[in-house]
């Protein structure tokens, strides 16, 4: 017992920089996808036929292809392709993980500002234009911010998935968490200590994903906050009298 935590401690300080690495892989690919998603999401109940199946195609082939298949598809497929037409074109290994992990969260997040957004209520949209607000300002002030907070579950679902996908770029080299703790193992040969390690790191980082995107959900829920401080002012008066 004391011989394999002495192995994992040894480990750990790699391990650890392989977590930093994973968190600002997490970080870009999740503002990304956000992005992406959001305009997928958009165009996917545009009145434009070509615009709305456009983006239907979009995630009708990043959800129904294997996440595995689409890193080797950047990271190989567009190189091989830019090549045949005569163009030098080459990804590194950051620059692939982020397209992929990107593209991929973006087309689960399309579907759910999708939904998010036809769960508002008509009266919301018919009141807008009363107002003589245009459908961009309608969607930028009215119908979206409420539509964030609708979100903000499934989401913090899909970026606490996206964070454990990463795992998945460690295929073409990239150094995160479990690429490095496959290094270590190729040293050392304790895969059973490695590698239990590196499913308790991902199980800290979920956790923290997840009471942040709970703390975040309270933050944005303006109904919630008021109550509390109701409650609060309540407890307050109850012991001062």
């Amino acid at each position: 017992m004391s011989q394999a935590l002495t192995i994992i401690l040894t480990a750990l300080p790699d391990l650890l920089r392989g977590a930093m690495i994973t968190l600002g892989l997490t970080a870009i690919s999740a503002v990304l996808s956000m992005v992406i998603g959001s305009i997928m999401g958009i165009l996917r109940l545009s009145p434009s036929r070509i615009l709305s199946l456009g983006a239907r195609a979009y995630i009708e082939f990043f959800r129904g292809t294997p996440l595995l298949v689409q890193i080797f598809w950047v990271y190989f497929g567009f190189p091989a392709l830019a090549r045949g037409i005569g163009l030098d074109l080459k990804f590194s290994q950051l620059t692939a993980a982020v397209l992929a992990l990107s593209l991929n969260t973006a087309a689960y997040i399309a579907e759910i500002v999708r939904g998010s957004i036809q769960s508002i209520e008509l009266g919301q949209r018919e009141a807008s234009e009363s107002l003589g607000l245009g459908a961009l300002q309608t969607m930028q002030y009215v119908i979206f911010p409420q539509a964030l907070r609708r979100m903000l579950p499934p989401l913090g679902n899909e970026f606490t998935g996206l964070l454990k996908n990463t795992s998945l770029v460690a295929v073409i080299g990239f150094a995160e968490l479990f690429r490095r703790g496959q290094l270590i193992v190729a040293q050392n040969y304790r895969a059973f200590e490695i590698y239990t390690a590196i499913a308790l790191v991902y199980l800290l980082l979920n956790v923290a994903a997840s009471y942040a995107f709970t703390a975040l959900e309270w933050w944005l829920n303006p109904v919630e906050r008021a109550r509390l401080k109701a409650r609060a002012a309540t407890q307050e008066v109850a012991r001062e009298g």
